[in-house]
């Protein structure tokens, strides 16, 4: 367990953590690691069967089944929620097309989930944090929200322009004890990851070796990420000793520039 200073008290002890996207992947590492730091967390995603298994699993202490998408159930999902001091907006997606069949409907739902989702959970949050004088939101993005990658430019646009809203709400809410950041892995070793690696075998008839060669050749490590390494970079700017962090699109990506 993560404590604070001199190992007195877990560092997050007494705050109330929303984890968006919470049932899988790199939002359960994310639970789990603010958890076992001592932070009541909610998870809150799509898939009921998932988030449960996340509170089972003694990784989050509550769940919501919401869809960031859909703003008026969200408001309402999060309606009853006690005051939460630490929002990670992690739910996304990524969809792959090239640029002539990448139409109007896939910008918009690119948008919808990777942007629009994180400004709605902000927006509902918001309010308590600002009266508590603190708060802690972090948004993951990715490595495509800082450079460009083929094939997803839909995807990309929409993690530049979440990281561009993470910047402009950090300098907006510079002095009222609420830091905003974004942190942006590279490729994941995660299941939504695994079943890409899947849809690379069968559409270009590679080997699953080659086709992980792909997506880690971006990489300086020449790896996938662990969830593990997102989620420790996530913690540490959900304590007090990032409060002056705040505006910046933290890579996790072994050297990727």
């Amino acid at each position: 367990m993560s404590e604070g200073q001199g190992g007195s008290r877990p560092m997050l002890q007494g705050r109330h953590a929303l984890v968006t996207g919470g049932g899988r992947g790199i939002g359960r590492a994310i639970a789990g690691t603010l958890a076992a730091a001592g932070a009541h967390v909610v998870v809150l995603g799509r898939s009921g069967g998932h988030l449960e298994d996340a509170v089972a699993a003694g990784l989050a202490h509550a769940a919501i089944v919401a869809d960031v998408t859909d703003a008026a159930g969200l408001a309402s999902a999060l309606a009853g929620m006690p005051p939460v001091d630490i929002l990670v907006a992690n739910a996304g997606a990524a969809v792959s097309a090239p640029l002539a069949r990448t139409d109007d409907a896939l910008f918009a739902r690119m948008i919808e989930i990777n942007l629009m989702g994180v400004v709605r959970c902000a927006r509902s949050v918001l309010p308590g944090m600002s009266a508590r004088g603190f708060g802690r939101i972090v948004a993951v993005a990715s490595t495509a929200g800082l450079k460009g990658y083929p094939y997803v430019s839909a995807y990309a646009a929409a993690k530049h322009a979440l990281v561009g809203y993470v910047r402009s709400a950090a300098l907006e809410l510079a002095r009222s004890g609420i830091t905003v950041n974004a942190v942006c892995p590279g490729f994941a070793q995660t299941d939504l990851v695994e079943e890409s690696l899947e849809r690379i075998v069968a559409k270009t008839g590679r080997t699953r070796d080659e086709a992980r060669a792909e997506l880690t050749k971006h990489n300086p490590q020449g790896r996938l990420i662990d969830p593990a390494e997102v989620a420790d970079a996530v913690l540490w700017l959900c304590g007090d000793g990032a409060c002056s962090v705040t505006g910046q699109a933290v890579a996790i990506a072994g050297g990727e520039v």
